[in-house]
């Protein structure tokens, strides 16, 4: 067999190449005429070189099984293939190629040198096999991300790294870094890592070990507040466990700011705040129940259909001897008293939160402070002074009740829409929920027991005519 080229003058490993090849790097003299006459057997090669060859792909390998170092730098070799069967090679020379990509080492789990300097790799990857690595060269390639330095973390034998005239050797602190990150290097871009780059490493290690740690702990912190939020906008109470809806309503309120100044209000705001946490409060312990009353019906259900289905598998096993009655999963009793609990406790928690808002009582409240202090105005019994803008205010007993009223309509409708958004979605849950009851669920179940009846039916028709045909015959 002779060797093929393609048009540049490239070149792939085939049998003349590897024959001329081991007889070259073989015994000479006497030793090597003795070998050639017995026939080379590739199996027993320990070393081979094929450098220099213009090689383009890697092949024809499979028979090389002994061997533990191959060198085949300074080729054309554009990927990294046909080494399955090399698994006790510990020695790969692939530098001075044209490789763009780590693969297709897997199988070459002795591996101890590796050689991959002068391609065109962008990253440190695909090398988790490679327990036993020592040495690992990759200088003069793209690797760009200094990051990736941390993928060798994984390699605990890893004793001497190149990484020079790589993009990432411009990064500063770069040898801090990577001794950083792999503390027992000895050697780094073919120099020994002296002590006082380690010390500088071990405390640059701190540093990032700390941040790292403190990143962890703010990200389960962000976890934990993202859960504690959806739990509230489960109950449909989100963000009600605070001032955060009477300070909405305030914020909007142009007649508050003079309002606030009247005698005895600020003690009457001072009140309403904490009823907001009453709503939170009790829109929790609502969905804790209605979550508990769904629990333990979907159980239920699980349960039943489970035995349904287990009833349902034997009925058709003993179908020839007799034949029972398959009940349904849930029975529409139960689904209807499932329905009506669940409508209950959505009715009563819409009753309380709606009991809860106190607007009603707030208008009349500041309404009546207001007539009296215009009352008490008007007899000069005032014991402190009043703001100025106060004075413009209480002008009149129309001027008083009109900013009253203005404010209590401001109020009004933050609640209004506050109140509708929250009895619309938990309606839209209810409803949402009933139809996963009523339909979805059941008629999923439904479908798959007609197409097991269906199966079966066509198993027993295709019984029947293997034993009906052969007696018409």
């Amino acid at each position: 067999m002779s060797m093929w080229y393609d048009r540049m003058g490239h070149c792939v490993i085939n049998e003349e190449m590897l024959r001329k090849a081991v007889e070259e790097q073989g015994p000479q003299g006497r030793a090597g005429r003795i070998a050639k006459e017995g026939g080379i057997q590739y199996d027993e090669v320990i070393q081979l070189r094929l450098e220099y060859k213009k090689i383009l792909q890697i092949d024809h390998l499979w028979e090389f099984t002994s061997l533990t170092k191959l060198q085949l730098n300074n080729n054309s070799i554009e990927k990294i293939q046909g080494l399955e069967k090399l698994t006790n090679l510990l020695w790969l020379d692939l530098s001075f190629n044209k490789i763009k990509m780590i693969e297709g080492l897997e199988a070459l789990v002795k591996l101890q040198t590796l050689s991959l300097s002068n391609n065109q790799i962008p990253a440190i990857e695909k090398m988790d096999t490679l327990e036993h690595l020592e040495i690992l060269s990759l200088g003069e390639n793209v690797i760009s991300q200094i990051d990736n330095v941390i993928y060798l973390r994984r390699f605990k034998n890893l004793r001497s790294l190149n990484l020079a005239r790589n993009p990432i050797c411009q990064e500063t602190n770069y040898k801090i870094f990577v001794v950083a990150y792999l503390p027992d290097l000895v050697y780094l871009d073919f120099r020994l890592v002296d002590e006082q780059t380690r010390e500088r490493a071990l405390t640059e290690i701190n540093v990032m070990t700390d941040n790292e740690l403190k990143e962890k702990r703010a990200m389960e912190a962000q976890k934990i507040t993202e859960q504690e939020l959806q739990l509230h906008k489960d109950a449909f109470v989100e963000y009600l466990n605070g001032p955060q809806l009477f300070d909405s309503m305030f914020a909007d309120d142009a007649e508050e700011s003079r309002l606030a100044s009247l005698p005895g209000v600020p003690k009457l705001l001072e009140t309403y705040p904490s009823l907001c946490m009453q709503i939170f409060e009790t829109g929790l312990i609502q969905h804790a129940e209605r979550k508990n009353e769904g629990d333990s019906f979907f159980t239920c259900c699980r349960e039943a259909v489970s035995d349904n289905q287990q009833r349902a598998a034997q009925i058709v096993t003993d179908f020839e001897e007799s034949r029972r009655q398959v009940g349904f999963a849930c029975s529409l009793c139960v689904t209807i008293e499932f329905e009506r609990n669940i409508s209950d406790m959505v009715g009563a928690f819409i009753e309380n939160v709606q009991g809860i808002y106190p607007l009603t009582h707030y208008h009349e409240k500041l309404q009546e402070i207001a007539l009296a202090t215009l009352e008490k105005m008007a007899r000069n019994e005032l014991e402190e002074d009043m703001p100025e803008d106060m004075h413009l205010l209480l002008v009149d007993k129309d001027t008083v009740v009109k900013a009253v009223s203005a404010s209590h309509d401001t109020h009004q409708l933050k609640i209004d829409n506050r109140e509708d958004e929250l009895m619309t979605r938990i309606n839209s849950w209810m409803s949402a929920m009933m139809k996963s009851v009523r339909h979805d669920e059941e008629v999923t179940r439904n479908r798959k027991r007609i197409s097991e009846i269906r199966n079966y039916l066509e198993y027993v028709r295709n019984q029947l005519d293997e034993i009906i045909l052969p007696e018409q015959q």
